[in-house]
């Protein structure tokens, strides 16, 4: 996997679950410091790093983020019916931890190379089932980029991240199939394990 220009202290979000390349994720905020994460990047533009957590839980303690993550870019917020921030991001290029530290008010930060994006490759013929599962899936859950299926269907590494998302994988399932840097590897492993959702 080809790697960029290292970023350095970047905000780093862990969490329970993984956000994949060109993935939404809508969080909810209402702890201090990632009130903080949230006024720095819309302030700078810049992303904050999304992490599984190895250990620990998304609130109170600071918790361990796994070494790989996906970068998050703000594209909305709004107040919650709550009262609470709530915010809609958009997964970007995938990185690599180089290392951490946390800050006073258990912000964790980091230092972490980019990944350069995966080749658009077409889907072989041998996985064309997955697609056809996507466009069903899509039309059953109504994920946010529903309308964008028949347009990328043809892209393995699009079609790969969007099938983890919608199928039943666990955390870890999640966190092996982002850190894949073959999307042909990546089907050949959906198509695998496909049988464990069938219907018996």
């Amino acid at each position: 996997m080809a790697a960029s220009t290292p970023a350095h202290d970047l905000p780093l979000f862990p969490l329970s679950n993984v956000l994949f390349p060109d993935g939404h994720l809508q969080l909810r905020i209402f702890e201090p410091r990632y009130l903080d994460l949230v006024r720095e990047c819309t302030r700078t533009g810049r992303p904050f790093g999304v992490c599984m957590i190895l250990d620990g839980r998304e609130a109170g303690q600071p918790a361990i983020p796994a070494a790989v993550g996906t970068l998050a870019t703000i594209t909305d917020f709004h107040t919650r019916d709550d009262g609470l921030l709530g915010i809609v991001a958009k997964g970007e290029e995938r990185f690599r931890v180089l290392r951490t530290r946390v800050r006073s008010d258990g912000q964790v930060r980091g230092d972490i190379q980019r990944w350069a994006p995966e080749d658009t490759l077409p889907v072989p013929p041998e996985f064309g089932l997955l697609a056809t599962i996507l466009e069903r899936l899509a039309e059953q859950m109504m994920p946010s980029w529903r309308h964008d299926v028949a347009a990328r269907a043809d892209d393995a590494s699009w079609v790969g991240f969007r099938l983890c998302e919608l199928l039943p994988l666990d955390a870890n399932e999640c966190q092996h199939m982002l850190e894949l840097d073959d999307p042909l590897q990546r089907l050949a492993e959906l198509r695998d394990i496909l049988p464990r959702f069938q219907r018996g």
